[in-house]
């Protein structure tokens, strides 16, 4: 047989050899949760490095955030309505899905705040103790808050208001990272309490996977 005939089988040999591994890798992922409320990611996000405090004052990074799953939301302690309203609904879910799911038992709530001039880690600390979960809160320097919103890619901005005083505006989104504190769903305003419990629930196989 001419050597062209040996050729083209060993192209296809290696191509179907190329598809057998394609197939078993994606066989061995796990399947990407179908969410009503949120989106899952194809593939989950790494975070960025960023530098920041806890509510002791003891450095915080994305390596905080590891170990257990964890729900991320950024606002500030002088938020007249979206933040205390969140952080009330997360600790509710929080509650909830802990006692449908062993997997999820020590799922964590995290607020990062994006108001550095007034959210101290006292200030911090004495906030999210008012919402009665199990909640992290953490702060730290203008940059270093820039850094860790870019990793998650939020926006904010602060508006000065008359009289002297200012508010600030920010993305409303929950993140679901996973026991690698990397990103793995994403929910968008409006909440529902229950919807998110449910959704919560379909992402634990995810949730607590070390995947990076």
């Amino acid at each position: 047989m001419s050597n062209r005939y040996w050729m083209t089988i060993a192209a296809v040999m290696l191509a179907a050899g190329a598809a057998g591994v394609y197939v078993a890798r994606l066989a061995n992922q796990p399947a990407v949760p179908s969410l009503e409320s949120g989106t899952s990611l194809p593939r989950p996000k790494a975070l960025a490095d960023f530098t920041l405090v806890d509510t002791k004052g003891a450095a915080a990074s994305p390596a905080t955030l590891r170990d257990h799953p964890t729900l991320v939301f950024f606002g500030f302690t002088h938020c007249p309505d979206v933040c205390p309203t969140t952080l009330a609904l997360l600790a509710s879910v929080q509650k909830q899905v802990a006692r449908q799911s062993k997997e999820l038992a020590g799922l964590k709530v995290a607020l990062i705040s994006v108001d550095p001039e007034r959210d101290t880690p006292r200030q911090l600390g004495q906030y999210i103790s008012s919402f009665g979960g199990d909640l992290i809160g953490l702060t730290g320097a203008a940059p270093e808050i820039v850094k860790a919103t870019k990793s998650f890619g939020v926006a904010y901005a602060r508006v000065d208001l008359p009289g002297g005083g200012y508010t600030m505006d920010h993305s409303a989104t929950i993140f679901a990272l996973d026991s690698a504190a990397n990103i793995v769903a994403v929910f968008t305003p409006p909440f529902n309490a229950a919807a998110l419990t449910r959704d919560i629930a379909r992402l634990a196989p995810v949730l607590g996977s070390k995947s990076r």
